[in-house]
């Protein structure tokens, strides 16, 4: 039987995350469904038991900012019906296709050896930065982008449509990238060139995004926007993880 040391990570995960539950669910205004609560629980409990708190700062960071983001111009989008369904409260879908790339990097960190943990510790950080880029720029983009155009073809299109961008969104997506990556490297889990690789594989990344939502998206019955997320992280992680790789070797 497992003694309760309060120096396991995994202990302090599920203490941490069942109180943080308990308020969620009591606080009057939610920002996930019960069953986002839920998974978000479990991702909580991955994360601060591979990670420890430096780990969890990021990703409760890039919940509290991508909720809010979420909710930028939520009036105008509601009426243009360019919302986010649920009035941006997220579900387990939701919470699955932003971090289930992370939450393989951070639990890689527990099988593999150096240099790799810290390979795939930036790989945590850039899935982040890629999720939290492309959000920002989808809700900027379509709440204050004057002119937003099909990335395959550079066209006008309505804001809101699969594959569009827009100036204002690209800037602010940029700069959300950074935002993270900042917050990473204050709670010491990347170096400062970290957070150059973190904001170069999100805006690739973001644009691979806009790219299958121009191309394929509509295509596909199963490339829901939460596949596409999962996508989107996934080329943001890796990106980040060859940049760094290829460092150390030369």
């Amino acid at each position: 039987m497992m003694e309760l040391n309060l120096t396991n990570y995994w202990i302090i995960a599920i203490i941490v995350n069942s109180i943080l539950l308990i308020f969620a669910f009591m606080a009057p205004k939610k920002l996930l469904t019960p069953l986002g609560y839920l998974n978000a629980w479990i991702l909580g409990v991955i994360v601060w038991g591979t990670l420890n708190w430096p780990g969890y700062a990021v990703v409760m960071f890039y919940f509290l900012v991508g909720s809010g983001v979420t909710k930028i111009g939520m009036a105008e989008k509601e009426a243009a019906g360019i919302a986010e369904k649920r009035s941006g409260i997220r579900g387990p879908e939701n919470v699955w296709g932003s971090a289930l790339i992370a939450s393989f990097c951070a639990l890689g960190t527990l099988f593999f050896d150096a240099p790799w943990p810290q390979l795939l510790i930036l790989g945590y950080v850039a899935s982040f930065s890629t999720k939290l880029s492309d959000t920002t720029a989808s809700e900027v983009g379509k709440a204050y982008g004057k002119s937003t155009f099909l990335i395959t073809t550079l066209k006008p299109v309505p804001p809101g449509t699969e594959g569009a961008i827009s100036l204002e969104g690209t800037l602010a997506g940029i700069i959300a990238s950074g935002l993270i990556a900042l917050v990473s490297l204050l709670v010491g889990l990347i170096d400062i060139m970290g957070i150059f690789y973190c904001i170069i594989a999100a805006f690739i990344a973001t644009n691979i995004e806009s790219l299958i939502g121009a191309t394929l998206q509509e295509k596909l019955a199963w490339m829901t926007n939460e596949v596409v997320n999962i996508i989107n992280t996934f080329f943001g992680a890796v990106i980040a993880i060859l940049l760094g790789w290829l460092i150390l070797l030369y």
